[in-house]
């Protein structure tokens, strides 16, 4: 299987080629807008911040090639945020693939920390990215802003408030955890995501 990592100016990526090699899956790590085109399944990752890395995609071009993708496309933290239509971090415009914008959390209590980092449990709803799980797992989070429910939420976790961990729009997937970093149940969401056919 092809499958391709988008190289742009983000951590995690080489957290995401181990979990993949792991797999069995050897993926290339290109910003090549023909191999990324041509790949069976693409993956966006991201750590960083939202207007610079969106500033970076425009410039690149690359924001418009992950829109007009057709194969299955795997957002990952901020790349689960950056495919969404604006971030308040920074009060960036984004991708617009999910009708939904980006909060900042805001704590309510003593003990509400943000970043929201560490375990926690997402109830799962779609079938296809969480095939096989049962009703509630426990995957890694590190994230100061969130995506709040919407029509397209694939999984749900509840930290200061309940927000989306899961998103699924057509051909694009997004989890605001980290599958690289979630042990078990992280393989077997990314083993979902391969298996996904179109």
């Amino acid at each position: 299987m092809n499958v391709a990592i988008i190289k742009y100016n983000a951590g995690n990526i080489f957290s995401i080629d181990y979990a993949l090699r792991r797999l069995g899956i050897e993926p290339v790590i290109t910003a090549d807008k023909e191999l990324i085109r041509k790949a069976d399944k693409v993956i966006f990752p991201g750590v960083g911040e939202a207007k610079n890395t969106m500033e970076y995609l425009q410039e690149h071009q690359l924001d418009r090639l992950i829109t007009d993708l057709k194969q299955p496309v795997l957002g990952i933290c901020l790349g689960m945020q950056l495919m969404c239509r604006h971030s308040e971090e920074g009060n960036v415009s984004c991708l617009g693939i999910f009708d939904v914008d980006v909060k900042r959390f805001q704590p309510v209590r003593h003990e509400d920390k943000v970043p929201h980092m560490g375990w926690n449990t997402i109830q799962c709803t779609d079938k296809l990215l969480f095939n096989g799980f049962e009703q509630e797992e426990f995957v890694y989070f590190v994230h100061s802003y969130y995506v709040p429910l919407n029509d397209f939420t694939a999984a749900r976790t509840d930290y200061i408030l309940p927000f989306s961990a899961a998103l699924h729009k057509d051909n694009f997937y997004a989890t605001q955890f980290h599958p690289e970093k979630s042990g078990k149940t992280g393989e077997r969401i990314l083993q979902n995501f391969l298996n996904i056919a179109y």
